[in-house]
């Protein structure tokens, strides 16, 4: 099941899929971001995890541009205790290219890595190695 959201505009700033097979989400997120769509981007996770559970998250950034910094107090606070309690163990990140991408992500990293097995990659191949290592 792949569920992906859109901007007012039309276009899409993130997909999100089940991978039944491996046992994770694959979520990609497209372009810019803002509060908004990563609030309602990572209730998706919630939402999905709750209807059936699943301990592994691939985040994809590589098309991500900017930065999110401005969301990492409600990721941090909201919706990491949410996805915690939901069954999520394992987030693989794939980093973006953009240099505030990866900024604000190795914030997060720095905020949330003590609650949750968060790893940085530079290519989806590793962080997908990764997942599939974990139990």
């Amino acid at each position: 099941m792949i569920t992906s959201l859109y901007r007012g505009d039309g276009t899409a700033y993130v997909t999100v899929e089940r991978n039944q097979q491996e046992n994770w989400i694959h979520a990609r997120w497209l372009g810019r971001q803002t509060l908004g769509t990563i609030m309602d981007g990572g209730l998706t996770y919630v939402d999905m995890l709750r209807e059936q559970p699943c301990p592994k998250l691939l985040n994809n950034h590589r098309a991500l541009v900017g930065t999110f910094t401005d969301a990492n107090d409600w990721i941090q606070q909201v919706w990491t205790p949410l996805i915690i309690t939901a069954g999520l163990r394992y987030f693989a990140q794939v980093v973006s290219p953009d240099v505030f991408g990866q900024l604000s992500i190795e914030d997060l990293q720095h905020r949330i890595g003590d609650v949750l097995h968060i790893q940085l990659f530079d290519s989806l191949e590793a962080a997908q190695s990764w997942l599939r290592a974990q139990p």
